[in-house]
């Protein structure tokens, strides 16, 4: 069994421990309470199964931020 898992977050490869819980791996890129959407693999996942979620070898995975503006 692999000891770490190969990601992809906004085109930027990563590594990271095998089921790795999407809540954990946002902490870990500093990203934690802001106010983000998540997709995996085009996907988007919300923010109620962060927890819940666990990321899987070559999982791509992007983050974006609203922009505020009117």
């Amino acid at each position: 069994m692999s000891t770490v898992i190969s990601v992809s977050l906004n085109n930027e490869p990563f590594t990271l421990e095998p089921d790795t819980l999407l809540s954990d791996a946002l902490e870990q890129w500093h990203y934690g309470e802001q106010k983000i959407a998540v997709a995996i693999n085009g996907e988007f996942v919300p923010r109620s199964r962060y927890r819940e979620t666990r990321l899987k070898e070559r999982d791509q995975l992007d983050i974006v931020k609203p922009v505020g503006g009117g």
